[in-house]
């Protein structure tokens, strides 16, 4: 008895020292800003406003584009085998995988002003991406939207095929059955993707800094900022402070829902 006490009490204080460890450096962000007195005048500044403003709207964008662009991808990966789906799909992972330093040096080459297809582009058109709000998409989009592809064909393969099987017999086009029977099955992780691909967009530096600067109003997204500020920005270490805990108060809200929305659906089912 005495053995499986200690044994518990061994791991309970594990446990706590490890939440310790996670809990310390954000409650340390509270406390500085608490302490500095200024988080009201900093986080309604027009800086970093226009920074919450950019990363609001250019992460919605970018959650638009994977699930309009991502879903049937995802579909057609969890249905079907064709030449070059293995392929896609380590495509579709090695965003995840690879530093998003990375991926901003393969979006200047291949959509830069000198880039494969930037180049061209705004040649003929005149359109470029660099040092634009549509490059903040563009590099947001390539490292976030393969987490929503990834849970999104999860979830399709999670799903019956023979459920599938029967809407047909019944006379229910591909379209409806997709939207009615595979889709509501398949919601939960549909929404844990949505959530994961958006908190990936909103704390994106690496691949935006590199491909679209930091330019306010127009590319300085929040973590763009924060790093300004830690860099001598008229923020300075205050600022990085209230922009911190600005985006961490969106992630957690974020990863909130995350849990408690996929319960709900799971419930009502």
């Amino acid at each position: 008895m005495k053995t499986d006490q200690f044994n518990r009490i061994t791991i309970w204080l594990l446990v706590a020292a490890f939440a310790v460890f996670f809990a310390l450096p954000f409650a340390g962000l509270v406390e500085r800003a608490i302490r500095d007195g200024r988080f009201f005048e900093l986080a309604t500044g027009d800086a970093a406003l226009a920074a919450l403003r950019l990363s609001l709207i250019t992460s919605a964008v970018t959650v638009a584009i994977a699930i309009i662009l991502g879903t049937p991808t995802a579909y057609l990966l969890a249905r079907r085998r064709f030449p070059g789906s293995n392929l896609i799909d380590a495509l579709l992972d090695l965003p995840i995988v690879l530093p998003p330093t990375v991926a901003g040096v393969a979006l200047l080459t291949a959509f830069g002003r000198r880039g494969l297809l930037g180049q061209p582009l705004e040649e003929w058109t005149g359109i470029s991406f660099v040092f634009q709000t549509s490059g903040v998409i563009l590099a947001q989009t390539l490292v976030a939207a393969p987490f929503y592809v990834r849970a999104a064909k999860n979830g399709f393969e999670s799903v019956d095929r023979q459920l599938e099987a029967v809407a047909y017999t019944l006379g229910a086009s591909r379209a409806r059955t997709f939207f009615q029977v595979v889709v509501p099955q398949a919601s939960g992780a549909l929404f844990a993707g949505l959530v994961l691909c958006w908190a990936r967009a909103l704390g994106e530096l690496g691949a935006t800094l590199i491909f679209a600067g930091s330019l306010q109003g127009k590319t300085q997204t929040m973590p763009l900022a924060i790093l300004g500020a830690l860099e001598g920005s008229s923020l300075g270490l205050s600022g990085a402070i209230v922009l911190s805990i600005i985006l961490l108060a969106a992630a957690l809200i974020l990863l909130l829902l995350f849990r408690l929305i996929p319960q709900r659906l799971g419930a009502r089912r």
